[in-house]
């Protein structure tokens, strides 16, 4: 139920976007259905009674006699929050909602009535007089002429529908589903069946004994023409022949097909001719023969498809190879399952470069080779280990949909949600942990950055805002940006704000990226009135604390007029990395390798802070006296050269070690407030090496330069 709720929520929120609503509207009434038939195996009479009204709601949109609007949507959303506490209630063992909560449901169903027109509370249906078609001569005749074996009839579609005795119990209204499939073609002939109707001492009122013969002239598929019945398929039988004309085309669709022709089943679901449930039903009963007989002469039997047909596909068949496509299989895991080989691994990288060392003290050529070997295969267990626990950000960004849907409804402002990158792939860990601090930056960006409707219009802006999410992989690393078309950050106020806390010194000059991260800052804000939303001065604080204890960054771009874009710059992983070993003295550092852009040799003829990069400056750091390590440096040094998104530092260091995979190990609090490093790793030979915090070293260097240049 949680899994169909979620998928409910989906298609309302996207319902209203799309063209052809259709299968929108499908979706979310299969999901009310399917929990409603559900809770009612169970005998969950509250979930039942209160979905049932839902359902009906969708059974009159689904018919198109009742339009779906904002408010609409709006109104299924609060009822599919609703329908989610009802199944959260039971999943607790309560056996009753409290009676706020009650009241509440009481209130939503009174509005899920008015939308139907119905005086009757009890009753989940519309008072309208709803009158069958009459079965006439003249329907029979068209009928007869349409199922003649010599074609001289009408083209139609040939519908033998019977309907199971539950349906009426399960909440369905048999003739709905004939009125929905005059939406597809028009009904030229309906028999009515009685030979399922018991005398009338033994009716039960509430079992459907209802056969029908059903000819329909029709452009649709038989994919459709069966999707009309998708909600009753359990609970009836429905046998769908095409017109004769489709014969053909089907047969043609089939020899137009390459060279992979599949099993026949396949290749008549290609063409058309055969629909998945048939297919289903007919691969059931092979099964369960006790000889082996062949899928075409079951679906022939079965009424499903015309012997030409399958002719043609066993022909087909025979001219092409058979081709079986390997279905791709997924297997849930348990997380601490995954975490523990992640750690294994970890432990199996250290233990390699530990047997590394010892094979080269040994100076075996032989032992060498199967070293370099076994680390080879180490490095991709480490990959396909790492990828198992990649997984795309999608679904963090779909939570975002309800959350400018309600917040847009809260605050007044009519805003658009625009998604990009949903197939980028993020560590499971990160993906866990980012989701406060990007929901606090899209309410933020909805209740400060976008302006009033009224506001907009004067700007000649249009009245809708419009958020945008975005994620993309940039040098290793992902970069997730929260974008709005507002007003943007007013610097002026910033300066004059942080003035006023004493965050900065007056008449010190900032730039326009430092201005910007003063919002960052603990208690920092400059909202004119505080709101539900935002304006207290907390949250921007927690948002930079979060992503720097993931090793990532946060910068802020913003154009008065145009808009602000919130950068949040992440590591794909935090357990395992490429590294870049270096050494300062004897103590060894490890760089991000994807952050290393290049080294070079430092000479000292380069000034104090920075050096000459093929005619650019290029501002440096001393690790040597950064760290206070001691000691002099060796006769020659080397400046390694990091890059992070456009800004590039250099590191002087005594010596480049190289490659290697480090395994990374959280460093313990006692060392929270340690400046430029973010975490330790186990060499081969049991010494530790520190992980250097890079982009807290480039800010470092920034501003130390930025401070000269004043």
């Amino acid at each position: 139920s949680r899994e169909l709720l979620e998928d409910m929520e989906t298609a309302l929120l996207g319902v209203l976007q799309e063209d052809d609503r259709s299968d929108a509207i499908n979706a979310i009434f299969r999901a009310a259905h399917t929990i409603k038939g559900s809770a009612g195996l169970f005998g969950l009479d509250g979930i039942v009674a209160f979905t049932h009204v839902v359902e009906s709601v969708l059974d009159r949109v689904r018919e198109e006699t009742l339009e779906i609007d904002e408010a609409l949507v709006a109104l299924l959303l609060e009822c599919r929050d609703h329908m989610g506490l009802l199944v959260e209630t039971v999943a607790a063992g309560a056996s009753a909602l409290d009676a706020d909560a009650d009241a509440y449901g009481q209130t939503l169903l009174q509005a899920l009535r008015l939308r139907l027109g119905v005086a009757d509370p009890h009753s989940g249906k519309p008072n309208e007089a709803t009158s069958a078609a009459a079965l006439t001569p003249a329907a029979a005749e068209l009928l007869q002429r349409a199922t003649r074996a010599d074609g001289s009839g009408a083209d139609h579609w040939q519908i033998s529908l019977r309907f199971g005795p539950d349906v009426l119990r399960n909440g369905m209204d048999p003739l709905s589903f004939i009125r929905y499939l005059g939406k597809l073609g028009r009904i030229t002939g309906i028999v009515t069946l009685p030979q399922a109707l018991p005398p009338l001492q033994q009716l039960d009122p509430e079992s459907c004994h209802l056969g029908l013969e059903i000819a329909l002239l029709s452009d649709a598929s038989k994919a459709s023409i069966e999707g009309a019945f998708e909600f009753v398929l359990d609970d009836c039988a429905v046998r769908i022949l095409p017109p004769h004309s489709r014969l053909e085309q089907y047969i043609d669709l089939m020899q137009q097909g390459g060279d992979d022709a599949a099993r026949i089943g396949e290749m008549l679901l290609r063409c058309g001719s055969l629909t998945s449930r048939e297919l289903a039903q007919a691969l059931t009963s092979q099964r369960e023969n006790s000889e082996p007989v062949p899928l075409g002469e079951i679906l022939v039997e079965q009424g499903a498809v015309q012997p030409a047909v399958v002719d043609a596909a066993l022909v087909r068949q025979k001219q092409a190879k058979d081709s079986r496509a390997q279905e791709n299989q997924s297997v849930r895991v348990d997380a601490d399952k995954l975490d523990h080989l992640i750690n294994l691994v970890g432990e199996l990288i250290t233990a390699a470069a530990g047997a590394q060392l010892a094979s080269q003290s040994t100076r075996s050529a032989e032992l060498l080779e199967a070293n370099l070997m076994v680390s080879s295969l180490v490095e991709e267990v480490r990959d396909s280990a790492l990828q198992l626990r990649m997984v795309k950000i999608a679904g963090t960004f779909s939570r975002f949909r309800r959350v400018v849907h309600d917040v847009s409804r809260e605050i007044g402002k009519p805003i658009e949600l625009i998604v990009k990158g949903e197939d980028t792939e993020l560590d499971k860990t990160v993906i866990e942990k980012i989701g406060d601090p990007l929901t606090h930056l899209v309410r933020n960006a909805m209740d400060h950055g976008i302006e009033a409707a009224e506001l907009r219009l004067a700007r000649g802006k249009p009245a809708q805002g419009t958020l945008t999410l975005n994620a993309r992989h940039d040098s290793g690393s992902v970069v997730i940006e929260v974008s709005d078309d507002g007003g943007g950050l007013n610097r002026e106020r910033i300066l004059a704000k942080a003035l006023e806390r004493g965050l900065i010194e007056p008449g010190r000059v900032l730039s326009e990226q430092e201005t910007f991260a003063l919002i960052f800052e603990p208690g920092f804000s400059t909202a004119e009135q505080v709101t539900n939303l935002s304006g207290r001065g907390v949250g921007m604080d927690v948002v930079k604390r979060n992503i720097t204890a993931l090793r990532g960054t946060v910068s802020v771009a913003s154009q008065a007029g145009v808009g602000t874009t919130v950068s949040v710059r992440l590591p794909l992983t935090l357990a395992i990395i490429n590294g870049f070993q270096i050494a300062v003295g004897n103590a060894v550092f490890v760089i991000p390798l994807e952050m290393v852009d290049e080294c070079i040799e430092f000479s000292s003829e380069d000034g104090r802070d920075f050096t000459n990069l093929r005619g650019q400056v290029l501002p440096f750091l001393r690790l040597r006296e950064f760290f206070a390590l001691g000691g002099q440096p060796g006769p020659r040094e080397n400046v390694v050269v990091i890059r992070n998104g456009t800004q590039r530092v250099g590191l002087v260091v005594d010596r480049l070690l190289g490659e290697a995979q480090t395994v990374i190990k959280p460093l313990s609090r006692l060392f929270d407030e340690a400046t430029g490093i973010s975490g330790s790793s186990i060499q081969g030979n049991g010494e530790v090496a520190l992980i250097l915090d890079m982009p807290a070293l480039m800010r470092r260097v920034m501003a130390e330069r930025q401070l000269l240049e004043v």
